[in-house]
């Protein structure tokens, strides 16, 4: 269950701001390792390539990362609980392999669970496996010009003013790693004093050039010492330079000329990795040039950088029409007649814009139950559906600090079972810990906003779901007066002497909340039924707690992917990839070549879609099958016996 992905990004000089977008793609979990500077392993999910920028405002020390809302733990905390991950994961994750996969996903949620039972075709289903590989799915972002984003160019802008090479090799690790503890005031040194070995002025430049520019919160000055040289590096106003670092007010331009535009964007091809993983190990290494990010290719495993430019403005939300998708359906039963049929169904067609399965998590505790609690202000309901023990696939460390929990109902006791402290289970202990089991909103609002938030969504999701497979069921595949259209943004309904005028391509249905209006016909009453049976008034969608209100929004019920082609080939090795990345292009690996014939088959598609939009779910339409995490695992298990 893995995936390569190419995306867009856009970063200023030392601060990351990322502006994720819904690309419909699974992140499933994949054991997590250590990993130095230059040794990266593999991470969550898959391949992608994302357009990014870095600009020139002032950079965080090297452990911290600002990416929006939601990161809201204190540096000091981060640092601590990011020594305990690097200490405890690999243990407790080779105890966890024992375990079958497929037998802890028995626990996990099917497609009929979260709503999804529909299809609008009518050809003949047959089956495959998704993501039996990781370069079996791909995704490039789509630019606001409606180009597709690849990594084809790892030159670095010709710009004279960039430091020499020299600067990433001319101090020891050592000396890094002292300079690094001294801008994060991690010692009690007011300064590190470098010794230059050959005094000439041209090596003092590039010592002085290299702290400066890995290390932006420090000053250097040369002193004699003895007869000897030396580089000293200091922070120029104590603690308050480093927060001014760290806040990007003041910003330091020493190492950024005003000739350079102020943000540096570039592509980023990233291996079974989660954005958010790529961007916080990204922000380890980032010293903001393109050159700096260049050099991180020769480092980093499972990334690439490239396509690099300086530009004025950065990327921001919604600067993208979408991703292009190419997708591998390996082991396939359909003939090449259905093959035909299905791919030319969703051509012409397309398929239920449905919330994908990973919108709604791997357990037996489905994300939208405590979306519910949430929105039900139930809060020791939420606290007990996060923590309890549960049935499903999770990390051994997460089994253990759940059955302490059940055991003693102590957050700290329970919270020494975590090595990784930043999930939402820890994040929920230490506020417990913090505020007591008597403020349990206080202690769940310690957990980003953003993750906070995610529980709501899936529940408004899981709601849209299950209204539209009734809509579907109730009126078929065609407009029907009382349903809902956008003119712009605004909401109208279709009209008895109107339907003509629409298709079901035009019809939209509303999410949940206190700012939309539903359908006119039989769907309205259907959407307070579920909802007065959730104990909620959709009259009233405004919680007492502001973040927890919940607006609505419109959703279409019926996309159509656009540039949609395919291919069946034969193969005979299932582990051989069965088409070029933009990595292996830009390596000079030829393409597959396919015999006419082979003990496999496999259905290679391409297809682009709008954001926010799940790739899976036309995936489904075309074989007509579960594509949740429980069917694809059984039917991997079964196939690789």
């Amino acid at each position: 269950m893995e995936m390569t992905e190419m995306t867009g990004v856009s970063l200023k000089r030392g601060a990351l701001v990322i502006e994720d977008n819904d690309n419909g793609v699974p992140a499933e979990e994949t054991k997590k390792q250590k990993f130095s500077e230059c040794n990266l392993t593999k991470g969550q999910d898959g391949l992608q390539n994302d357009f990014l920028s870095i600009g020139e405002d002032v950079p965080g020390p090297p452990d911290t990362v600002s990416a929006g809302k939601g990161g809201e733990n204190s540096e000091a905390q981060l640092e601590d609980e990011e020594e305990e991950e690097e200490d405890g994961l690999s243990e407790e994750c080779e105890e966890e392999e024992s375990e079958s996969f497929a037998d802890m996903m028995k626990h996990g949620l099917t497609e009929a669970d979260v709503g999804i039972t529909k299809f609008v075709s009518s050809h003949q289903g047959f089956s495959g496996i998704l993501k039996e590989r990781y370069s079996d799915f791909v995704v490039h972002e789509i630019g606001k010009d409606g180009r597709i984003s690849h990594l084809n160019d790892l030159s670095i802008p010709v710009d004279e003013e960039d430091p020499s090479e020299d600067i990433f090799t001319v101090l020891t690790a050592e000396e890094k790693q002292r300079l690094e503890e001294l801008q994060l005031f991690k010692n009690k040194e007011t300064s590190v004093a470098i010794e230059v070995i050959e005094d000439t002025k041209e090596k003092r430049t590039v010592i002085h050039q290299a702290i400066k520019s890995l290390f932006p919160g420090l000053e250097t000055k040369t002193e004699d010492r003895e007869g000897k040289k030396y580089i000293v590096a200091y922070h120029a106003a104590g603690k308050k330079a480093l927060a001014k670092v760290r806040t990007a007010a003041d910003p330091r331009k020493h190492s950024w000329p005003k000739s350079r535009g102020s943000y540096c964007h570039f592509v980023l091809y990233k291996e079974n990795k989660d954005t958010m993983d790529a961007i916080n190990v990204l922000s380890r290494y980032l010293r903001i040039t393109a050159q700096r990010l260049a050099h991180l290719n020769k480092c980093l495993m499972n990334f690439k950088l490239g396509n690099f430019s300086y530009q004025k403005k950065p990327l921001k939300l919604g600067e993208l029409q979408g991703n292009h998708f190419t997708v591998v359906l390996r082991n396939i039963t359909g003939t090449d007649e259905q093959v035909q049929q299905a791919m030319n169904s969703l051509k012409e067609i397309g398929f239920i814009n449905y919330y994908g399965m990973q919108r709604f998590g791997t357990t037996a505790v489905p994300t939208y139950q405590v979306g519910r609690a949430i929105l039900q202000n139930s809060w020791t309901e939420v606290m007990d559906l996060i923590l309890k023990p549960r049935s499903g696939a999770e990390k051994g460390y997460l089994v253990k600090c759940r059955e302490e929990w059940a055991k003693t109902k102590d957050p700290t006791a329970a919270l020494r079972k975590l090595p990784v402290k930043r999930c939402v289970e820890g994040q929920l202990l230490r506020g417990l810990s913090k505020y007591g089991m008597k403020n349990i909103v206080s202690a769940f609002g310690i957990i980003p906003r953003n993750n906070r938030l995610m529980y709501i969504h899936s529940y408004q999701s899981y709601v849209w779901n299950n209204m539209v497979s009734k809509r579907i069921e109730d009126y078929g595949l065609k407009p029907v007066p009382g349903d809902l259209v956008l003119k712009g943004a605004t909401p109208t309904y279709i009209e008895e002497d109107d339907v003509n005028n629409y298709s079901i391509h035009d019809v939209v249905m509303p999410l949940p909340g206190f700012d939309v209006v539903y359908p006119k016909h039989k769907i309205r009453e259907a959407y307070r039924e579920m909802l007065t049976a959730d104990n909620l008034d959709i009259d009233n969608m405004r919680h007492k707690i502001r973040d927890y209100s919940l607006s609505g929004a419109y959703r279409k019920i019926i996309i159509r992917p656009q540039n949609v082609s395919w291919d069946v080939v034969a193969y005979d090795d299932p582990k051989i990839p069965l088409f070029n990345t933009d990595v292996d292009n830009l390596e000079g690996k030829p393409p597959p070549v396919f015999a006419s014939e082979g003990k496999y088959r496999a259905l290679k598609m391409d297809f682009s879609l709008p954001p926010s939009t799940y790739a899976t779910m036309a995936i489904r339409e075309v074989l007509k099958m579960d594509t949740s995490i429980k069917n694809q695992t059984q039917l991997n298990t079964t196939w690789l016996r």
